[in-house]
């Protein structure tokens, strides 16, 4: 599960906002994207995600598993997010949040219900289906946001700042914890953060923009 880029770049309004970046993240590597606020980390990875917001374009080429899916909407690349928030639907349980990331090819209420649960015990969070989101503490809601990533079976994965908002023990847990799933799982990654020591726990290539 391998991601490329090939000479990719963003513009805005004709202007490039770094120099054309080209790199490979291996099946189950993480590779660090570094810069200073304002360099376009972020719309890197909306580029790579296909959420590029109006005015942004993008040159350039992403590949996934080999396949360009540089012109494709951001729902057939399947490449998935994980934000700095555990964006988590405050309306849902935190089983139906992490059922929401299962492909809809997954039929019945049974299995998907299985799976879930199954998800669950994997985060450390068994027993929690009808829990109210609200109710979960800072590192719980951050594996209920992975879990509900890696339901949704990306080829690839893009993380941006996802341990910014957790103190330094918590920092630390998750990096073990979603590191050691996408390794796991052979799915490559590129991870956005100011923190050295993310990029040092990822062990991947590091980027500066």
């Amino acid at each position: 599960m391998s991601l490329e880029l090939v000479e990719l770049s963003v513009q805005r309004a004709g202007v490039a906002l770094f120099a054309p970046l080209s790199l490979r993240v291996d099946c189950g590597a993480v590779a660090t994207v570094m810069g200073p606020s304002g360099v376009g980390k972020s719309t890197l990875l909306d580029a790579i995600g296909g959420h590029l917001a109006h005015g942004f374009s993008c040159t350039g080429r992403v590949l996934v598993m080999g396949r360009d899916v540089t012109g494709l909407p951001a729902e057939a690349r399947r490449i998935g997010v994980m934000f700095q928030d555990a964006l988590l639907f405050p309306h849902l349980s935190v089983g139906d949040n992490l059922a929401f990331g299962l492909p809809a090819a997954m039929k019945g209420r049974a299995v998907r219900r299985a799976a879930v649960e199954a998800a669950l015990v994997q985060a450390g969070l068994e027993g929690m289906y009808l829990r109210d989101p609200a109710t979960l503490s800072g590192g719980q809601r951050a594996r209920a946001a992975l879990m509900r990533a890696l339901l949704a079976e990306p080829l690839a994965l893009l993380l941006d700042e996802p341990f910014s908002k957790l103190d330094a023990g918590l920092r630390a847990e998750m990096r073990r914890f979603l590191f050691g799933h996408l390794r796991a799982r052979g799915i490559a990654a590129l991870m956005v953060t100011h923190d050295p020591a993310d990029a040092a726990e990822a062990g991947g290539p590091v980027v500066d923009l």
